[in-house]
Formats: C-alpha cells, sequence, structure tokens
C-alpha cells in the first residue's frame, strides 16, 4: 500500500481537499436561508457522522477477522480505526448541539438518532478503555472485538433511525425522498467535504498503524535484546 500510493502524497492530497472543503464550506455554499451563518456547521457535523459510521464498520469486519483468524494487523487496524473513530465522533457530539441550539432552541433532546449516536461515542469509550484498563494483551483484544462485533449493531440502527422514526433530527437530504434535496452548491460542498473527512480518517489511521508497527519492532528488539542479555 505504500508503494502504490505514499504517505507523503496521501498528506499533501488530504491538504489539499481540506483547504479546497473549508474555501466551499465558508465561502462558495450559499447562505441558507432559515438559518443563516449556522447552518454551515452542517458541512463539517454530517461529515464527521459519516467516518464515524464508517470506522465502526472497519473495527467490526476488522474484529471478525481477528475472531476467526487471530490476525495482529486486523486487530491493529481495529484499535488504530477505535481511536480515530473516537475523535470524528466526539466531533460529531459537538458540532451537533451548538447547530441544534440556535435551529431548534434546545442544545440536546433524547431523540432516537442523538441517543444512538451518543450511544456510538460510549462503544468507542468502551472499546479504547478495554485497551487501557486490561493488562492481557490478548484478552483485551478478544473483549474487543466482542464490542466490535455486537456494537455494529448501532451503526444499522443509527442510520436508519431517521427512517423509521420521525425525530428531532432533520430527515435525510440525501436520498431521502421526495423534497429533500439541496441546493447544488450546498450538495457539492457537502459531498466535497464527505470526501476530505474520508481522506483524512484514512490519513490518520494509516499514521496510527504506522506506530502500531514501530511499537511492535521496538517491544521485539528488547525482547531479543533480554533473552541475548540474559545468556550472557
Amino acid at each position: 500500500m505504500n508503494k502504490k500510493f505514499p504517505m507523503r502524497l496521501h498528506f499533501l492530497l488530504t491538504t489539499a481537499w481540506l483547504v479546497v472543503a473549508l474555501y466551499m464550506i465558508f465561502l462558495y455554499a450559499p447562505e441558507e436561508m432559515t438559518m443563516g451563518e449556522v447552518q454551515r456547521i452542517f458541512y463539517i457535523h454530517v461529515p464527521a457522522a459519516w467516518v464515524a459510521l464508517v470506522g465502526f464498520i472497519i473495527i467490526f469486519i476488522a474484529s471478525i477477522v481477528y475472531l476467526m483468524k487471530r490476525s495482529q494487523p486486523a486487530d491493529e487496524l481495529a484499535h488504530a480505526t477505535a481511536e480515530v473513530g473516537f475523535i470524528f465522533c466526539t466531533c460529531v457530539l459537538v458540532t451537533g448541539p451548538l447547530w441544534a441550539k440556535p435551529a431548534w432552541g434546545i442544545w440536546w433532546t433524547w431523540s432516537p438518532r442523538l441517543t444512538l449516536t451518543f450511544l456510538l461515542w460510549l462503544l468507542y469509550v468502551a472499546y479504547l478503555m478495554l485497551r487501557s484498563y486490561l493488562v492481557n494483551p490478548g484478552r483485551a483484544a478478544n473483549l474487543c472485538a466482542v464490542v466490535g462485533v455486537i456494537g455494529f449493531a448501532d451503526v444499522i440502527i443509527d442510520y436508519m433511525a431517521i427512517r423509521w422514526w420521525r425525530t428531532q433530527h432533520p430527515q435525510p437530504v440525501i436520498m431521502g425522498g421526495p423534497n429533500s434535496g439541496l441546493d447544488p452548491r450546498m450538495l457539492a460542498t457537502l459531498l466535497v467535504g464527505v470526501g476530505a473527512f474520508t481522506i483524512l480518517f484514512f490519513f490518520l489511521v494509516r499514521v496510527r498503524l504506522r506506530l502500531a508497527v514501530m511499537r511492535r519492532e521496538l517491544s521485539e528488539i528488547r525482547h531479543a535484546l533480554a533473552f541475548k542479555l540474559s545468556e550472557d
């Protein structure tokens, strides 16, 4: 993967895409008639939510692979994705109330979509806490894989919540049925933002995976050195 798509190129592409996204969010997209400038949070909130869901899908797949094959790379991928996904899921919970207060007049309401997103955040927290507090790496990997598999149900229900139930949260604006579309410039801005957050997400996961490999190699060197010193 590194040879086909070098890290430096990935970084440059991510930076350029984010700059374009920021330009479109603040200068290209028109002001929304009802909510005004605060609606621009939409272009950050939605891509962050998308990436948070994608992150847990990757955790789900990697967890299944780990449970079936005891694959260390799959476990490392799930761990790296959880750390990065947690950041984006936190972004969702921060930007949501900032948008909700001027739009709805309240910071928070326990509607299905909001509650399920908060539950997704708690699943990320639980996953990372298991990694941090369990001393046995094998036991931590097993329990985290179980959380990754079981927690995937929340991803499905969270995605479908605004389609199954009428909630305070807005209905889908893409593939959401009649009269749910956006102004073409708004839609273009949203899609560019989703792309920017997605490529940023995968760049951060790659960085985290590289760190995991370096830690594993350092640990192997330490064990080899300790074994050699014990022989001497």
